[in-house]
């Protein structure tokens, strides 16, 4: 399999990104911008340079502190609401009181709905939690709901206990964490989840290293394209979504730019022959 047939994909067109059908059957791009540490202008003018340059997914959470700022982007861009698909997340220490803090993202963002709502990690009162996604999506005030940071046992027993199944589960995933066999379990599943890797560069503080691996520099020296051009490329010839982080217009610009070309099944082992099992956060 070559490409990203992987994926049950329409084109991208103008510049913008591939979409996926979720399992709740709405439709989500496969590049997105992730917003973590991003405050203020610098999120507001990268969310805006992601935008213009055909980003169509956003990512942000109540733990990040950027709703407010998400949202102004979102509305000022001049773009469909319904062509911007905006994930955000409840933090567990608002799983107590998740329909409130359904609520409070809601006005923060002030875009008239949550095209995703993830739980940021396990922790106590998630089903609960859940549960109150679960009803906001009755009520229209999100369309999907999904988990983050959550594993083959953690994955297990929460499928179990609810009632809508996650449409993506979100994870860190990058060269030297690449997660396999939790990967191919989620993809596995009969309820059709999607995998979606925060940090897929290596996260703040490692990224330099590994786009400094000589491994994926040959192949990015290959195909003419940035060793980070070539991890996402990796990551969706994987099956997997992927939502880099960054206020660098230039990198913005970059992380975007990688349906023009395919990586080889041999390039595709040479950096699954790269996994340290090197996780860089906590969770």
């Amino acid at each position: 399999m070559s490409g990203i047939d992987i994926f049950d994909l329409k084109s991208g067109k103008n510049g913008k990104a591939p979409v996926i059908t979720l399992n709740s059957g709405y439709e989500m791009p496969v590049v997105g911008l992730g917003t973590y540490s991003l405050h203020g202008s610098t999120c507001t003018n990268a969310v805006r340079t992601a935008i213009e340059n055909g980003y169509r997914m956003i990512d942000t959470a109540s733990f990040y502190g950027n709703e407010r700022e998400v949202g102004a982007c979102v509305r000022a861009s001049g773009v469909p609401r319904n062509d911007i698909f905006v994930i955000t997340k409840l933090y567990p220490n608002q799983y107590s009181h998740a329909g409130r803090a359904i609520d409070e993202a809601l006005k923060e963002l002030d875009i008239g709905y949550i095209d995703l709502m993830l739980l940021h990690h396990p922790g106590a009162n998630e089903i609960t939690a859940y549960r109150e996604i679960e009803k906001a999506i009755e009520e229209g005030k999100v369309r999907s709901a999904g988990v983050s940071c959550y594993y083959i046992r953690e994955t297990d027993a929460f499928l179990r206990k609810v009632s809508i199944p996650p449409a993506l589960i979100q994870n860190e995933i990058h060269p030297y964490y690449q997660d396999t066999d939790v990967v191919r379990h989620i993809q596995s599943l009969s309820q059709k989840i999607a995998v979606q890797s925060w940090y897929p560069l290596g996260g703040r503080g490692y990224t330099d290293s590994m786009l400094n691996n000589k491994v994926i520099g040959d192949i990015a020296e290959r195909h003419g394209k940035s060793p980070a051009q070539v991890i996402l490329r990796w990551d969706l010839q994987n099956g997997i979504v992927a939502i880099p982080g960054s206020s660098n217009p230039e990198h913005i610009r970059e992380n975007i730019s990688v349906f023009d070309f395919a990586l080889t099944p041999d390039e595709m082992k040479e950096i699954a022959g790269l996994n340290r099992n090197e996780k860089h956060d906590w969770y």
